[in-house]
Formats: C-alpha cells, sequence, structure tokens
C-alpha cells in the first residue's frame, strides 16, 4: 500500500488512492486572510490571533484527497525599468580653469583708455572757458621772448608776434605711450614702431598756442574713500572724487599693477595710490570712465575667476 500526501489547504494528511471517497478529507478550499492580527480563512468566518491555532482550524468542506500540487501564483513583476548601458550617466567633477602665469610687476606702465561723461564734459568745458579769458588777460601784460617755442605736443610753430596767438595749434592732447615696441598718443591711437615717425606724427586736435606753461601746482594729497566689485568679466575699483580733471589726471597700469593719481575738486585735491592686483589684467579691454561724483577705473580679467580682493598679497615662506 502506497501513501500519499494530500495537497489541499488544512488537510495534509496522507492517504490511499484506492481508499479515496468524496466524503475522506476536510479542508479549506479558500485562501489565508490576515488583517489586524486576525488570521483565518476566506471560505468560513473561524479566526484566531495564534498562528498554532489558526493551523489546527479544521476544515469547512468535505471532498476527495488530492494528491496534486497547487500552481504557486506567480509573483508580481517588479516594475523598476532595467538601466540600460547608454543611458548611464557618469559626471566628473569640473576642472579649474588653466590660469594666466602670474608676469613680472616690472612690466612698462600704460595709460588706460578713458570716457569722460557729458555732464562732467560739460563743466569742464565751462571751466576751460573761464581759464581762456583769464589767460588771454594775462597774455597782454606778460612778455613772450620771440622764437619761443608752443609747448602742446607735436606743434612746430615758434612765437614771433602778437600774431603768433591767432594761428591754429594742431596738437596732440592726450599723453605718450610706449607698450610692446609701439609708440602712440593715447588721444588717438595711430600706432608706430618707428621713432621718428612717432615725433612726426600730425596732432590731431585744433587749438591755441601754449607758449608759456603753468608750473603744475600740486593739489592737497588727500585720502579718498574708494571700494572694489566684481560684474561679468571685470573687477571694477570705484573712487568717490568730486569734479575729476582726465587731462591732470594718471591712471597707468601693467598687466598686475595699477598707479592712479587722480587730481579733483577742480585741482585742489588729489589721490595718489598704488595697487598689486589680484589677479592678471587684459589692458587692451581695460577702460577708464570719468564722472562728476566718480572715476571708475574697469579692469577686464584674463582669467574667467571671482577675485576674492582686489589687491594681492604673497604668500608667507
Amino acid at each position: 500500500m502506497t501513501l500519499v500526501t494530500c495537497y489541499n489547504k488544512g488537510c495534509g494528511k496522507q492517504f490511499d488512492l484506492n481508499e479515496n471517497n468524496q466524503d475522506a478529507c476536510q479542508y479549506h478550499p479558500g485562501t489565508p486572510v490576515f488583517h489586524d492580527a486576525l488570521k483565518g480563512w476566506s471560505c468560513c468566518n473561524k479566526k484566531s490571533t495564534d498562528f498554532t491555532q489558526f493551523l489546527s482550524i479544521p476544515g469547512c468542506t468535505r471532498s476527495f484527497h488530492s494528491n496534486v500540487k497547487p500552481v504557486e501564483p506567480e509573483k508580481p513583476k517588479n516594475n523598476i525599468p532595467e538601466i540600460k548601458e547608454q543611458e548611464v550617466f557618469v559626471y566628473e567633477s569640473r576642472k579649474a580653469p588653466e590660469l594666466t602665469p602670474r608676469p613680472s610687476q616690472d612690466e612698462p606702465l600704460i595709460d588706460l583708455k578713458r570716457t569722460i561723461a557729458p555732464s562732467l564734459k560739460a563743466m569742464l568745458e565751462k571751466m576751460t572757458e573761464t581759464n581762456q579769458n583769464e589767460s588771454s588777460n594775462d597774455l597782454s601784460t606778460n612778455h613772450i621772448p620771440v622764437d619761443t617755442p608752443c609747448k602742446n605736443a607735436s606743434c612746430q610753430a615758434r612765437y614771433r608776434d602778437e600774431s603768433s596767438n591767432l594761428e591754429k595749434c594742431v596738437h596732440h592732447p592726450g599723453a605718450a605711450v610706449f607698450h610692446e615696441g609701439m609708440k602712440f598718443w593715447s588721444c588717438c591711437q595711430r600706432k608706430t614702431s618707428d621713432f621718428d615717425n612717432f615725433l612726426n606724427q600730425i596732432g590731431c586736435t585744433e587749438g591755441s598756442h601754449l607758449w608759456i606753461k603753468e608750473t603744475k601746482s600740486d593739489g592737497e594729497k588727500v585720502e579718498c574713500r574708494h571700494d572694489f566689485h566684481q560684474t561679468g568679466g571685470f573687477a571694477i575699483l570705484t573712487v568717490y572724487s568730486k569734479n575729476p580733471l582726465p587731462y591732470k589726471t594718471s591712471i597707468r597700469a601693467n598687466r598686475i599693477k595699477l598707479e592712479i593719481d587722480i587730481v579733483f575738486e577742480c585741482g585742489s585735491k588729489s589721490f595718489i595710490k598704488n595697487f598689486d592686483l589680484f589677479g592678471v589684467i587684459n589692458l587692451d579691454e581695460s577702460l577708464v570712465n570719468f564722472y562728476q561724483s566718480k572715476v571708475e577705473i574697469k579692469m577686464k580679467k584674463a582669467d574667467p575667476i571671482s577675485w576674492s580682493k582686489l589687491e594681492y598679497v604673497p604668500k608667507k615662506d
């Protein structure tokens, strides 16, 4: 006699296939239900909180034993999509930009390009007109020696008599600039590498002759409030100085050094200061803007980095 196991739920007894009948098996045709700590069968209302008692609950239905193992229900598929190889993104840390090597401080200084605000230009023209009227009155009382050369740059005229004052003076009002082998005037930017050609350049402005050059009277040297900020690719130094005089102000720089001598308050005051710059600047794209209340020095950075401060402090050994 061969015994087999009944796979009906709640039965699990051994039986002989030849002695199997309709009332031989007592089982649960439903499914187990677990809810709120209660355990029971969906086919009857018998429930228990104890798992052992749950397993001992007698079946509620009678029928034939079954030696067929029930099919296991399929497990729900994992809905997480497989990551394809081409969808894998690899993020690399951003490389720091290569910085321009810090050049020597001994590079030659050049005058930065400049612009003058219309309001300041109108004030300067009015002041110049007043000074010319005063100078014309002084000219009649001062004796100018014959053959005195005009002091304006590039003008070749010499004083003969009073008629010389009526001549037009063709000259360069700007400053001479020598940079990387090139020579030019800051007022017209006609560049040449030959020194004789530079000296013979015809002036770019017409005006009156200057026979007697006024002795420069240095204004009172004072401190000015100044601040530094950054915008875009520029490092900007603002010096708060009322009514600056562009033609008496000197703002010169090389790639890591800035020297300023701002004359303001109609020439009665001056602010002088030198800066060793935190980073390297591009001289060709740097600019000085003159306003009635301030001078703005806009320095183009050579590298796309943020300056933590305006001035460079060398590391101590």
